[in-house]
């Protein structure tokens, strides 16, 4: 039995290992929770799963659980950063599922690794942000970090057996997003509903966004650095519109190995809480190719996408302008979501952050902070 902890159960991923929970309840257990202020979202996680703690985001989301909260099972229910680091941390966790939007996943993943819990990780920011520091801090505590999306997963999946001096290059599928159809002209005056409209996933509002921008593609290359320990000469972005082959390992040896499967986070979910066994998926979708007939490629445009080319940038030349990229990015992403800024304007605040920040090299967690802070109240300046 695997005992799990869950940060930012009420979003996609959250939901969906709260599925894979349920399908497997004789070999996972959960046993604390967060969610955002979705109060009545927690209080039937809490019916159904009986947790020994919760958190919620803020005062008043607490209140209200504490008053609502009518199960005779005896959970404590905390809130905030506070709240966070206790679910993440909780003695009786083995496995923290850090499954949050945004750089306020990186903290409670140091202290999780501090406590050697194993980590799968669905929080990009973790290590765009910060990904020297994870990556020393699981490496002096034993910690194995398992990967969640579902490309790094595929990446993970081909390496099974496989020596990293034979390893050629990554090849990182991408479906393109809601847009990968329109030109850049044609991009002008898009919609936030249109931008929300993802032709093959099922995602939360931001992560969707990214996609369309190609930032989620450009994020998940970074951490294909730190995860792999590959230099970014030897990451390829390939677009794959139907998101059957989820990425690919080439080796030295001119063989390519793939992972490919329907596009259902429940599955690289699965194997991070079940590795290194594999457990059935009674009710998945198979893949059937013969059905599917083709399957295309092409390569990404940095002409095209912006983003991509500015993740590239910032991971080659490392220090904190990664931490610079990834602030603007969830500012200007907000800004959209909330009709404030065109989306094109998304490309224009992180070119403009980036082109003015003073890049500082093996920043410590203080320095990352304050550059993430600083870059958040630049790029509000912009538009508020």
């Amino acid at each position: 039995m695997k005992r799990i902890s869950l940060l930012g159960a009420s979003g996609s991923i959250g939901t969906q290992t709260l599925d894979v929970i349920r399908q497997h309840p004789e070999h996972f257990e959960l046993i604390a929770f967060s969610v955002g202020t979705n109060v009545q979202m927690a209080i039937e996680i809490i019916k159904e799963f009986s947790p020994k703690l919760v958190s919620v985001n803020d005062m008043d989301a607490w209140k209200e659980l504490k008053t609502k909260n009518s199960t005779p099972h005896h959970v404590e229910i905390l809130y905030g950063e506070e709240g966070n680091l206790a679910v993440a941390t909780i003695q009786e966790a083995d496995i923290l599922v850090n499954a949050v939007v945004g750089s306020v996943g990186l903290i409670p993943t140091l202290q999780a690794i501090e406590c050697k819990k194993t980590i799968a990780l669905a929080n990009k920011e973790t290590l765009v942000t910060a990904g020297h520091l994870v990556m020393e801090a699981a490496k002096k505590n034993g910690v194995d970090i398992l990967p969640v999306d579902s490309e790094h997963s595929a990446i993970f999946q081909c390496l099974q057996g496989e020596r990293e001096k034979n390893i050629h290059s990554l090849i990182i599928t991408a479906s393109g997003g809601s847009f990968r159809d329109k030109t850049r002209e044609q991009l002008v005056g898009v919609t936030v509903d249109e931008a929300l409209q993802h032709p093959n996933w099922s995602m939360g509002a931001k992560i969707t966004i990214d996609s369309a921008t190609m930032m989620n593609k450009g994020l998940e290359v970074i951490e294909a650095h730190w995860l792999f320990n590959i230099p970014y000469d030897r990451i390829n972005v390939l677009l794959h519109r139907e998101s059957i082959i989820h990425s690919m390992v080439e080796f030295h040896d001119t063989s390519i190995i793939a992972q490919l499967g329907t596009p259902d986070m429940r599955v690289p979910i699965r194997y991070a809480l079940s590795y290194p066994d594999r457990l059935p998926y009674e009710a998945g979708n198979r893949l059937s190719l013969a059905d599917i007939g083709r399957l295309h490629f092409e390569q990404a445009n940095f002409e095209r996408y912006r983003c991509l080319q500015f993740a590239f940038e910032a991971g080659k030349i490392g220090g904190t302008l990664p931490t610079v990229l990834n602030a603007a990015n969830e500012i200007a992403v907000s800004a959209f979501l909330n009709k404030q800024i065109d989306f094109l304007t998304i490309e224009s605040f992180i070119a403009q952050a980036m082109n003015r920040h003073q890049v500082l090299q093996n920043p410590d967690l203080a320095t990352i902070q304050d550059v993430d802070k600083e870059t958040r109240e630049f790029v509000r300046s912009l538009f508020e």
